[in-house]
């Protein structure tokens, strides 16, 4: 069974991917493209799938963190896909995506400090 270190770590390769998806390109570019949104909606599930296999007590010891939120909107993408705003997409992506991570940062950072984890997971 996989350690919940691991799926939180999960999230913050996912939010690094989804950051530099979005780093790379502009929002018009984003909004016509085809497979830009999605390789965001791809790392979206992986974050919701995470967090799904999070312990409520985590997941209650952090309510800074909307976790039920996070797994509605992978559901959304799961069940509604064709019904999907790629707008919100957008604003979402850009607008959470960052807290996101860094929340979910100093969460390894104070529930599991043994893993030497640091701010970012990035290269």
């Amino acid at each position: 069974m996989r350690h919940e270190a691991s799926f939180l770590r999960d999230i913050l390769y996912a939010c690094d991917k989804i950051e530099a998806i979005v780093t790379a390109t502009t929002e018009a570019a984003f909004l016509k493209d085809e497979v830009r949104p999605a390789a965001v909606l791809h790392h979206l599930t992986v974050i919701g799938e995470a967090i799904s296999r999070l312990s409520p007590a985590l997941r209650d010891r952090h309510p800074e963190v909307p976790w039920r939120q996070i797994i509605a909107v992978r559901n959304r993408i799961a069940h509604a896909y064709f019904d999907l705003d790629w707008q919100i997409l957008w604003d979402a992506t850009i607008e959470d995506i960052p807290s996101l991570r860094r929340n979910i940062s100093r969460i390894v950072t104070m529930e599991f400090p043994e893993s030497g984890h640091n701010e970012s997971t990035k290269a």
